[in-house]
């Protein structure tokens, strides 16, 4: 929270030590022998967090306060100096430089001000399309479809061979839902034209033109907050009330127990309850489902966990009953998990792949991929102005270079698992507060034993030197960047040691 005034500063200033570099214990986590990573060193990057001030600090304080009176300025955390932010720290407005691990909600990939992007955005490629950005649907530049090759396809999910490009992640869902539904009702009509009745009685919003059908989504999901999208979200009533909502079923997602290979029986026997209620949502709906959606992993509804074996039967249902897949990669998809998709965990048989798959953040675009079959039969069905953005492919098709040359997704991988260690560790030694330490890759999670110790250690850490950020109603989330390594988990730990 924003202190109110500047005397309050005062008061909090006069009752810290700020105006220091953060002096690390290293009793616990500091080893000569980190493991080994081929990611090479960020290069000009702070050696640890330096904290002058309180978090946020005057500046910032100051800012809010003019910002508030063009805009909500409530869910600032500070004000960053971006020019100045570097590798995995940013930088604010007061001169603090934190070890970012919330990374503007899990959406940067390889670091601030990373050379490869300084370096390209120096092209006549990217100047071009920084000044002139086009309806990409009507009239794309010459080079667009070899610049969708060397981004979106090249790094396309096994079985699907086409990408739709909107702006953000819940634009992405919002447009995979009626890609869906235009599928669902082309071949409930056999292919056929819409008839006239069709095409007038939408007009109204009455059936047959506008069916009455249905996205099933599943309890703590987050999808976005559209109208489409914020139905199918369930993870705080603060997204979803006064506003309505699609009356679409919602199915239960496990509650598994951890660390999961302790609690196999009890976890396979809540999946199973779970498969058993979606199976029935599905056969017993009183309105067709097109669709199901679901996160490899629920991030904003408190990083929670279901087995391969769980999303395996849902495939297999989906299968069943002639149901699309959706799968919500906007958070988990670009490597945070040491894979490039989170799905690919699920190791869904060859053919089973889903049908769609949505993405955003991290990929610093946003969409969907899909099989051909989910392209609409006339033009204009879903369609906007922009659809994207030439120069967030240009961006895109460097981090994907970087990842691949720096080897992200093993560092990704050996680092994640180092860290998960140590929060192990730091959960035997607080158990009284903290507890479930969870995740793959850097992707992770613990929970705070209730909101008023997770505010409180949120707080505490950016006054430490990093910025982090809550999940779901008690659990604290580690969204690093690709470029964090052993080194970067080290200082997390230690400050979270003494947090």
């Amino acid at each position: 929270m924003f202190a109110k005034n500047s005397q309050q500063f005062t008061r909090i200033l006069n009752n810290n030590s700020f105006n220091k570099i953060i002096k690390l214990n290293r009793r616990n986590f500091c080893s000569p022998n980190l493991p080994f990573t081929p990611t090479p060193v960020f290069r000009n990057e702070p050696e640890k967090p330096i904290i002058k001030t309180t978090v946020p600090g005057p500046h910032s304080i100051q800012l809010a306060s003019e910002l508030a009176l063009a805009q909500d300025s409530r869910a600032c955390h500070f004000f960053a100096d971006y020019s100045n932010s570097i590798g995995n720290y940013i930088a604010d407005a007061d001169g603090n430089y934190l070890l970012d691990v919330f990374c503007q909600i899990a959406s940067l990939p390889i670091g601030y001000n990373h050379p490869k992007l300084i370096e390209e955005a120096k092209s006549e490629a990217w100047i071009s399309a920084i000044i002139n950005r086009p309806a990409l649907g009507n009239v794309p530049p010459s080079f667009w479809p070899d610049l969708l090759a060397d981004s979106f396809l090249a790094a396309a999910p096994p079985g699907l061979t086409r990408v739709f490009t909107t702006g953000c992640g819940s634009c992405a869902n919002e447009c995979a839902y009626k890609a869906a539904f235009m599928a669902y009702q082309a071949k409930r009509r056999g292919f056929n034209p819409p008839s006239l009745e069709e095409l007038e009685s939408c007009m109204k919003n009455t059936a047959p033109g506008s069916p009455d059908l249905a996205v099933l989504s599943f309890s703590k999901g987050f999808h976005g907050r559209l109208l489409g999208s914020l139905s199918t979200t369930h993870s705080k009533p603060l997204h979803k009330y006064d506003i309505p909502a699609f009356d679409w079923p919602v199915a239960p997602f496990p509650k598994l127990q951890y660390p999961l290979n302790e609690n196999e029986e009890y976890n396979r026997n809540e999946e199973n309850k779970c498969l058993e209620q979606f199976e029935n949502i599905i056969k017993y709906s009183k309105k067709p489902i097109a669709a199901v959606i679901v996160e490899p992993i629920q991030a904003e509804g408190g990083d929670n966990y279901a087995t391969p074996y769980f999303f395996q039967q849902i495939r297999q249902i989906t299968l069943k009953y002639d149901v699309f897949l959706i799968v919500d990669e906007v958070q988990t998809g670009c490597g945070a998990t040491g894979k490039f998709w989170a799905h690919e965990w699920w190791n869904l048989p060859e053919g089973q792949h889903p049908d769609i798959v949505t993405f955003s953040k991290k990929m610093q675009a946003a969409g969907f991929y899909h099989t051909p079959t989910l392209t609409a039969a006339q033009s204009y069905r879903n369609f906007n102005t922009w659809l994207g953005d030439p120069l967030r492919a240009l961006q895109l098709k460097a981090i994907l270079s970087v990842i691949i040359s720096d080897k992200l997704l093993e560092n990704t991988t050996i680092t994640g698992d180092y860290l998960k260690k140590g929060l192990e560790t730091l959960i035997q030694k607080y158990s009284n507060k903290v507890s479930n330490a969870r995740g793959i890759g850097t992707f992770l999670a613990f929970d705070c034993q209730n909101s008023q110790i997770q505010l409180k250690l949120i707080s505490t850490l950016r006054n430490n030197g990093i910025q982090i950020a809550g999940c779901g109603e008690y659990s604290i989330r580690i969204r690093p960047m690709l470029v964090f390594t052993p080194k970067h988990a080290t200082i997390l730990l230690d400050i979270l040691d003494y947090s």
